[in-house]
């Protein structure tokens, strides 16, 4: 970009955006117009002193490399915030060795079952802190813009721009005009949730503005054998073991939840053992239904478990609390240095439980020959942060969640954009092409693979199975890394794309969604939009677990195996997939999938009740905001602008004085001298 421009314009910045509960908010904002301040690159703690104090042109628009975006520098800039415009943050190419999470040290504190009521000496993390690199960031409120730029292009006329003008030489304050930026991320909701939903309900006019939406998106589930989905509410003779794990993370900054460890291990692992049960629940049914489920917005204090226990407690759901036998989650599993996995049950309800002693030994048997070995934390330990929580806090259903972690988080980088394919050691060689790394086999993928096997043999022992069927369950090493690319390198890859519709389009012919070309963003999002990993989850289920059957695309559209056929809805799922191009052809080969997959809404129940002060489900909302944008010029000193404008006023002085006169005048001035009448030509 040419710095003779008056503006240059950046163009790959990531907000930090407003999101508000029921008692407050938190997150960045900057005024309707943007903020605008005078660059300065902060080299070290030390030299803040001349932001909130010494500088002589704030307020200064702060940049700094990711090792100087600690609690302790944010805090002191949020402090001295009338002399700061705003932070750029410049994300580096490769994560920091010292490890960074901008959550809290105690994720999900009081939305989960350890409470006062349950068993006070466990609540709030008393027994263990489980991340403790959660320096709480994320959850701080600050009133001016921060975003992260990337470390290239952007950066480097930012940077010009600084040396060129702001950066003092032998001692000497920098002389105008100055490089100056403006952030613009106005938002439009404030206070708390309560605020902001009794705002959109005043409407003066026919389409009225929303000032914030609910975080909400939808559940995934599917069930090993079909399930009448009409009726709701209990079933009879159903026993059912939930395999669990959650779709979502987020990080400091909108549209950067990466969740590599957090979030895609924990998917990718049981939609392979689920592809691995696929054969062995049909030729060798268990007694029991596994349900494969998939939580969206458990980040936010649940939102995606608690509503299906609601769900369940009120016959909105095909089954209820009742038909549920017992909870296996699988939490954070992307092994590094040790193959340890930690079976974590919950000490409350462990006590009396010999259902949870038959998964755990379960666990511990199906890991019997694979590189991966089990143990349980000591006795007294409560469970993680999981969706399981949610569960026990309305019936003690027995459960264990399994992770790579014994008292604490061994992930440096939770909910934070670190947690990415790089930490999980996901890479691929850069000679490579797109078809070339979906068949190379990172580490990571052998060992989720052992990890997916482990899961697989032990749900199919809790739902009765025969043992002697285990030797058959095996996950495949080719479909992980697949799924691991699709989440973590870019989902728009030849086999993701044979496993979705031609398009993601509404009734009313609206783009809902498409395969990118970079890592999943594993955020949430708000209700009205199309979430990403829902999408790709609730496909990806449906070719672990389905099966292609040989009808039309219309019937396959209508759900319906023939014309005369209106059974099968109440059963199955149907999805027309366009499936893969034949060699030497554009033409793809369509096909339609039955499955047992479906979507329940992930919408937090506060919003159903219309209890936006409840402190029993999450009430988080998003601020809805106007255009976000960035960008750098050049602004003359504060004297010249004065003087500019004083010499303005003076001229339009002038001129108005001028204009009078000269209108008063006019006759005089204009009148031309008048012809004798008697004048001949």
């Amino acid at each position: 970009a040419s710095m003779c421009k008056i503006y240059v314009h950046l163009n790959y910045t990531f907000p930090c955006v407003r999101l508000l509960n029921a008692t407050h908010q938190i997150g960045c904002q900057s005024s309707l117009s943007g903020n605008v301040g005078v660059l300065h690159e902060l080299e070290s703690e030390e030299n803040l002193d001349w932001v909130l104090t010494s500088g002589p042109n704030p307020p200064y628009m702060v940049i700094l490399e990711s090792r100087l975006f600690t609690r302790s520098i944010m805090m002191k800039l949020k402090e001295g915030s009338g002399r700061v415009a705003g932070v750029v943050v410049v994300a580096p190419n490769t994560n920091p060795p010292e490890g960074f999470s901008p959550h809290t040290a105690c994720p999900n504190d009081n939305s989960g079952v350890y409470t006062e009521n349950y068993d006070p000496t466990l609540a709030h993390c008393n027994a263990t802190v489980w991340n403790p690199l959660g320096n709480g960031l994320a959850y701080e409120e600050f009133d001016f813009p921060i975003f992260s730029v990337k470390d290239d292009n952007d950066t480097r006329v930012i940077r010009q721009c600084y040396q060129d003008h702001n950066r003092r030489v032998n001692g000497s304050n920098p002389q105008f005009p100055l490089c100056a930026m403006q952030l613009r991320s106005s938002m439009s909701a404030v206070t708390n949730t309560a605020t902001c939903k009794r705002r959109n309900d005043i409407n003066f006019s026919l389409t009225p503005d929303r000032v914030c939406d609910e975080l909400g998106d939808f559940n995934i589930w599917a069930s090993s054998r079909p399930m009448n989905t009409t009726t709701k509410g209990h079933k009879e003779f159903e026993s059912v073991v939930i395999a669990a794990a959650r779709m979502d993370s987020r990080s400091f900054f909108f549209d950067i939840a990466p969740g590599a460890e957090s979030t895609a291990s924990g998917i990718v692992t049981l939609l392979a053992a689920a592809h691995a049960l696929r054969r062995a629940t049909q030729e060798a049914p268990p007694n029991r239904t596994i349900l494969y489920t998939f939580f969206q917005g458990e980040t936010f204090d649940y939102i995606g478990s608690s509503r299906m226990v609601y769900d369940m407690e009120n016959n909105q759901f095909p089954l209820d609390l009742d038909n549920i036998h017992s909870v296996l989650e699988v939490s954070q599993v992307g092994l590094h240095s040790d193959s340890k996995l930690w079976l974590h049950s919950d000490p409350v309800s462990r006590k009396n439980s010999s259902v949870k002693e038959e998964l755990v030994n379960g666990l511990k048997s199906a890991s019997a020959g694979l590189n991966v070995s089990v143990d349980e934390p000591d006795v007294s330990q409560p469970l993680p942060p999981s969706s399981f929580q949610r569960f026990l806090l309305a019936r003690p259903i027995p459960g264990v969640v399994i992770g790579n972690y014994r008292s604490s988080f061994t992930n440096r980088y939770y909910e934070s954009m670190y947690d990415n394919a790089e930490y999980l050691n996901v890479s691929y060689p850069e000679n490579m092409t797109s078809e070339e790394q979906l068949e190379h086999f990172p580490e990571t993928v052998k060992t989720l693979t052992e990890v997916a096997t482990l899961v697989a043999r032990a749900l199919y022992v809790q739902a009765g199975g025969n043992e002697t069927q285990l030797a058959n369950i095996t996950a495949d090493p080719q479909i992980v890394n697949q799924m691991l690319y699709s989440f973590l390198v870019r989902a728009n890859n030849s086999w993701l794309q044979q496993l979705v519709p031609t398009d993601f389009t509404n009734h009313l012919g609206k783009l809902l969604f498409f395969l990118s070309d970079r890592p999943t963003n594993f955020y949430v999002g708000v209700i009205q939009y199309f979430s990403e990993p829902t999408t790709l989850v609730q496909y990806m289920l449906a070719n672990m677990t389905g099966s292609v059957v040989n009808v039309t695309q219309e019937d396959c559209q209508k759900q319906r195996e023939d014309k005369d056929d209106d059974q099968s809805k109440h059963l199955y799922t149907y999805m027309w997939v366009q499936g893969a191009a034949p060699p030497n052809s554009t033409e793809r080969e369509g096909f339609c999938v039955r499955s047992t997959v479906h979507r329940s809404i992930a919408v937090s129940p506060a919003f159903e009740l219309h209890e936006y002060t409840t402190s029993n489900y999450s009430t988080w909302t998003e601020s809805v905001w106007k255009p976000i944008t960035g960008r750098i010029f050049l602004v003359a000193s504060h004297d010249l602008e004065m003087l500019t404008l004083g010499v303005g006023i003076t001229v339009l002085l002038t001129s108005l004085v001028l204009t009078y006169v000269i209108s008063s005048k006019a006759d005089i001035l204009f009148s031309s001298g008048r012809e004798p009448t008697s004048a001949t030509y």
